[in-house]
């Protein structure tokens, strides 16, 4: 029998490592994902998920026992009232004085992190940074406040493998609290079963149906048919007005897409190119094909809060000049369009950008808001769109928090816009940060409204269509997120960033990305036959079904219509057939 090094034989070495891939296999399945996160300021910070995962004295319970003073800061262990133990970066003068622990990173394997946070005095952005041998990665980040404990949830891919260092940074030189902190490793095929398990909880449901004569008996036997009529979930993207003349966009997109942004075509210097002269022929034609063909369409955008993107002859009106515009714009573009959109981007951008809020005041988006829910009072959901949110954690203007406290403001100065306010994510990514992704998003969905991503695009390169793919799924498996639209709109002279076809509409990479998914997703017919209990069961994906039910002794199909939806309870569905 071979040796090996010291003595240990082939088999025992197979043993092992069999053994090791035996354990492996039970981890994938021991450790579901946390989605949990708290958007609340509390008195105490909240056990650290997953037990801190890899820190160690994650609850600092034991000191400073693991943790070293980062950037020649001075660090110290405090407990409060309570007995709960914490740790404080004192005396900060340089944004990264902080407490840190050295940890090591496997290579190819996203992490997930969270921590508590609390700053000394008033409010400061606090950002979590992993240093690696080559790079400072940005994990996510937190408006922490005094006197209470804030939560940041965020995470990293590590590529390679090798020691790393957690720290947190602030530009303000308050004392910085930390407690409750986790790092936790997954690998990409745990992270692939999260994904699977949510797929199944919240885009699927398990449907029973049962075929019985006209006296109540079960008929075995009897084929059942499932013929998909439509598919619940959303999935967009954006249109240029190159499809009114190309009835080969016409065809692809229509053969794909359930709902429609106009990529410029509904903006304001679209419809009023100068002061008076408005002209919604183009958009009033692509909402008429739309319509044609069962697209949904979202109203994009009444405002954009970015100076460069108003109509010129608006940049430089005077204070009474601008509100006059304003509001013919809103009453002009909303009143046109209401009951025929199914949401509206009412205030593009105003993370990032302030261009009403310079000249009318703080409030000025709440205005709006409040204005657009008045003239389309239907159903219609008013969204805040905005970028980087989910893309770069480095950017602390559209952190979750800093996304919810702006939602907070538009919703307190003016308590009726609550109503179908909807999450707007833009998702223009370069590379993905996955692990980050499903953090915000976990965070975001506390807020307890609707979450969409608006304008899905990926930078161009070598893996620009598996980015994309890696987007999609994580998009369409998180339980929150309710609609994705791609920004991909064609035009003869290329595409904002990513295309999905070449010019003759023949998939790229990316479209062939896409329509994998599109067949994944979508509601799909099944057929099958009753047990010797009149049972027929299926996994569909939630949407509309015609059940066919036909029986060797009948000559007769009985037929009905099934609703298969997150929250229509019982789904055990009697079919009589008469005999």
């Amino acid at each position: 029998m071979t040796k090996v090094d010291g003595g240990l034989t082939m088999a025992k070495l197979a043993f092992w490592l069999g053994w090791i891939a035996l354990l492996q296999g039970c981890m994938v399945k021991a450790l579901p994902y946390d989605y949990s996160a708290s958007i609340e300021c509390l008195p105490e910070p909240l056990e650290p998920q997953y037990g801190g995962g890899i820190l160690r004295n994650a609850d600092f319970n034991a000191g400073l026992r693991g943790w070293s003073p980062f950037g020649y800061s001075s660090i110290a262990e405090s407990k409060s009232a309570s007995g709960n133990g914490f740790a404080i970066a004192l005396n900060r003068s340089r944004a990264y004085q902080s407490v840190s622990q050295k940890v090591y990173l496997q290579g190819d394997t996203h992490y997930t992190l969270s921590a508590w946070l609390q700053v000394s005095d008033g409010s400061a952005d606090v950002r979590a940074v992993v240093k690696t041998a080559g790079d400072f990665v940005h994990a996510g980040g937190v408006v922490a406040k005094s006197g209470c404990w804030s939560m940041l949830k965020g995470g990293l891919t590590a590529a390679s493998p090798g020691p790393a260092e957690l720290y947190f940074e602030s530009n303000s030189t308050v004392d910085v609290w930390v407690d409750s902190v986790s790092l936790n490793p997954f690998s990409r095929a745990e992270w692939s079963a999260h994904r699977a398990d949510s797929v199944a909880a919240s885009r699927k449901k398990t449907v029973r149906l049962q075929a019985t004569d006209s006296s109540g008996n079960p008929l075995a036997g009897a084929a059942v048919s499932l013929d998909a009529v439509r598919t619940n979930f959303p999935l967009g993207a954006a249109m240029s007005r190159h499809i009114l003349t190309n009835s080969a966009y016409q065809t692809w997109f229509a053969s794909r897409f359930a709902v429609a942004t106009f990529e410029n075509e509904m903006k304001w210097y679209s419809t009023e190119p100068s002061p008076g002269r408005e002209d919604y022929t183009v958009p009033d034609a692509m909402l008429a094909f739309a319509k044609s063909n069962g697209i949904a369409v979202r109203g994009h955008n009444v405002f954009w809060d970015q100076p460069s993107q108003q109509p010129p002859w608006v940049q430089s009106l005077p204070y009474p000049q601008l509100l006059a515009a304003s509001s013919r714009r809103i009453r002009s573009v909303v009143s046109r369009y209401a009951g025929q959109v199914i949401g509206w981007d009412v205030v593009n951008e105003n993370l990032h950008f302030s261009f009403y809020e310079n000249k009318f005041g703080w409030d000025a988006s709440t205005a709006f808001y409040a204005a657009a829910r008045l003239l389309d009072a239907g159903s219609a959901l008013m969204f805040m769109n905005e970028f980087n949110t989910l893309e770069q954690p480095g950017d602390m203007a559209a952190l979750p928090a800093r996304y919810l406290q702006r939602l907070r403001q538009i919703v307190a100065a003016y308590p009726e816009n609550g109503a179908g306010m909807a999450i707007g994510l833009e998702g223009h990514f370069t590379n993905p940060n996955i692990p980050y992704m499903r953090a915000a998003l976990d965070t975001l969905a506390q807020a307890g409204v609707p979450i969409w991503l608006t304008e899905v695009d990926v930078a161009g390169g070598p893996a620009q269509a598996e980015h994309l793919e890696e987007v999609l799924r994580e998009a369409y498996a998180h339980p929150a997120v309710q609609g994705i639209v791609l920004w991909s709109a064609w035009r003869p002279e290329g595409c904002y960033v990513m295309c999905l076809t070449d010019n003759n509409f023949k998939n790229l990479p990316q479209g062939d990305v896409v329509d994998r998914l599109i067949a994944e997703w979508r509601a799909a017919p099944r057929a099958g036959a009753t047990d010797e209990q009149g049972f027929y069961e299926a996994d569909l994906v939630h949407g509309e079904y015609k059940v066919t039910v036909t029986h060797p002794a009948l000559n007769n199909s009985v037929s009905r219509s099934v609703k298969v939806e997150l929250e229509s309870g019982s789904q055990h569905y009697f079919i009589d057939v008469q005999v």
